[in-house]
């Protein structure tokens, strides 16, 4: 019988636990996934009683942890407006950002809150990011032309700007891209539905003129078509984003250049 063992520090086991201070009014549990590889020690599930009567968010909650309860806990955030992608994390089993994930969104009981699935992390809820850029960076996001510049602005008609409306909103937070088993499978090969969304923003702009290259560059079993439509990208995405149709669009772009 073939017997499974997960890898050295992998198991995660019970932590501290931080009660709430007296005369606290309204009272939730915390479950925080901590990690640091300094200590050599296993990950752990700390729980934090904290008072939300004034933290409509999760990440006032970590915030008021990090401040008032135990400075030690690192996560990531900046703009707060869901606009930067930073404190995106899972929250109860979902994707999300912590600025924008409302508690009273959340059913009552305790909360649960782990960095991005599936990625390496570099401390408690932070995750390496390191090779998801570099996929970004593989698609060559920006304005490719071999014609000469104009003397004013590239011009698109309100129609041709509109084909952009629904992919130049992604903030590349990840949450899509963490959230997709076929990511996990193969996340060396595959770019991901965060990455292919954007590679597609570029392709169906009218003001680049190097969609067939951008094309070739996708024309492979693993860098496009891992992606099996299983909808969890579209779920996960806190913009309300649709990854999943735009990676359908560049394979019928794909069969079109083909027929």
């Amino acid at each position: 019988m073939a017997e499974f063992v997960l890898p050295k520090n992998s198991k995660v086991r019970k932590g501290r636990h931080y009660a709430a201070k007296p005369g606290a009014k309204k009272v939730r549990t915390f479950h925080v996934y901590r990690w640091d590889p300094d200590t050599g020690e296993n990950p752990r599930m700390d729980s934090y009683e904290v008072d939300v009567s004034n933290t409509p968010m999760v990440l006032d909650v970590l915030l008021k942890i990090k401040n008032e309860i135990d400075p030690t806990l690192t996560l990531r955030r900046s703009c707060r407006e869901g606009i930067c992608g930073s404190c995106a994390m899972n929250i109860n089993g979902g994707n999300t950002l912590a600025c924008t994930k409302a508690l009273h969104d959340l059913p009552e009981g305790d909360i649960k809150i782990y960095p991005l699935p599936h990625m390496p992390v570099v401390k408690d809820l932070v995750p390496d990011l390191t090779h998801f850029y570099a996929q970004y960076a593989s698609i060559k996001p920006w304005l490719r032309t071999q014609s000469a510049p104009p003397d004013r602005e590239r011009l698109q008609s309100p129609e041709e700007r509109k084909k952009l409306d629904g992919l130049y909103e992604c903030i590349l937070c990840a949450c899509c891209s963490t959230s997709c088993p076929s990511y996990w499978w193969n996340p060396d090969r595959y770019l991901g539905p965060a990455v292919l969304l954007q590679a597609y923003r570029w392709i169906i702009d009218s003001r680049d003129e190097d969609t067939g290259a951008r094309l070739d560059d996708l024309e492979d079993p693993f860098r496009l078509y891992r992606c099996h439509t299983i909808m969890n990208c579209t779920n996960a995405c806190p913009k309300h984003l649709n990854p999943a149709q735009a990676i359908g669009e560049i394979k019928q772009l794909m069969v079109k250049r083909a027929v």
